[in-house]
């Protein structure tokens, strides 16, 4: 600083600060050598605190208000002086003025995704962003330990080491909370929750707080959410035959969008494949309650005097007894025979024979 600004500090007695920004949270008073004119006026307004530092070691905290700085206000920086009642001397030292209004422009966000383990889908990757604030609730432990002599502490110089601190508490808040993989959007609100009390302690030493913590989105990857949408549809539709005719449906349209490409003999395919699957459907309900069709009497076919005859059912072969063409041992086969037989040694045809006798013995 040149031979004015020397000059203009010797007048300047009011330190104040009146923040044009939206992103310092720590903003070092300048002035000419450091010295500070004993009575002169210290400005903290609301949301605000000054720190005095001097020569290295943190004096005074001053909370919102106007103070004229004399030795009876300044009882640490006063001790570290040894000054006596009345000194009217300039004195050294820093004065940092520290916000304590909440900033709530942090995002955040999952680079990349957090396995879970999930009892209904197993393991699964998850994505996730949002918002977050913070604030300074420790101002003499922000200076010890982030700012340390920075004239100028801006929220981008602590954003990225906050964002880090969430992604690496995200994954064990999930876990721990054992909320389903499907639940996890309706308990958004809780899971952000503990997550600022979790930031908020692991910060203290910093004398920063997490007061609110938002997750805008949990995603899943996008094989996942095809299955998720797979299975919400097959529970809409009930079960896997109406879920089958859903998709054949559904693909009529995109076949007929598609026409000499395939799509009209793809599109006549899928129509005939749900219409068989209808009238399937339509045929199950129908036999459920009506008795299926009486079976069929087999046919027979005779052998008579070296010719093939017939067919004939169970009645017409009464008749052919009667008529004298079927005998005992007539030759006889149906569908299911392996070769012809005699017609006696055809347990189906013995009750045909019941009122016929035998023939008669050879006569002596």
């Amino acid at each position: 600083m040149g031979l004015m600004d020397r000059i203009r500090g010797e007048f300047i007695d009011i330190i104040e600060w009146t923040d044009d920004g939206r992103d310092t949270i720590v903003w070092r008073f300048p002035r000419y050598g450091n010295e500070i004119k004993m009575g002169a006026r210290l400005v903290v307004r609301e949301s605000q605190v000054a720190v005095f530092v001097n020569e290295g070691r943190l004096a005074d905290v001053y909370q919102p208000g106007t103070y004229t700085l004399s030795t009876q206000n300044m009882p640490v920086l006063s001790t570290l002086k040894g000054w006596k009642h009345g000194f009217e001397s300039p004195f050294k030292a820093e004065v940092y003025f520290v916000t304590t209004r909440q900033f709530t422009d942090f995002k955040w966000g999952t680079q990349n995704p957090v396995i879970l383990r999930d009892a209904e889908f197993g393991m699964v990757r998850v994505r996730a962003f949002g918002t977050f604030a913070a604030q300074v609730v420790d101002a003499a432990a922000l200076l010890r330990e982030l700012v340390g002599t920075d004239p100028q502490f801006r929220t981008e110089e602590v954003g990225e080491h906050l964002r880090q601190l969430i992604v690496s508490k995200l994954g064990s808040a999930l876990g721990a909370s054992g909320v389903p993989l499907l639940d996890l959007a309706a308990r958004q609100d809780g899971i952000g929750q503990q997550l600022a009390k979790a930031l908020t302690l692991e910060l203290s030493a910093t004398g920063i707080a997490i007061p609110r913590f938002y997750i805008e989105n949990i995603s899943v990857p996008p094989e996942v959410e095809a299955a998720i949408d797979t299975r919400s549809r097959m529970a809409i539709t009930g079960n896997l035959d109406d879920y089958a005719k859903l998709q054949a449906a559904d693909a009529i349209p995109l076949a007929a969008a598609n026409p000499g490409t395939g799509g009209d003999a793809v599109g006549l395919g899928v129509g005939m494949a749900l219409g068989r699957q209808i009238a399937q459907s339509t045929s199950g309900a129908a036999t459920a309650a009506v008795p299926p069709p009486l079976p069929t009497a087999p046919r027979w076919f005779i052998a008579v005097g070296g010719q093939q005859q017939g067919p004939y059912d169970e009645s017409a072969l009464a008749g052919q007894v009667a008529a004298g063409n079927l005998t005992r041992t007539t030759l006889v086969w149906r569908s299911g025979q392996a070769a012809w037989q005699p017609a006696d040694q055809v347990p189906e045809l013995a009750p045909l024979f019941a009122d016929v006798p035998p023939p008669l013995p050879p006569q002596a």
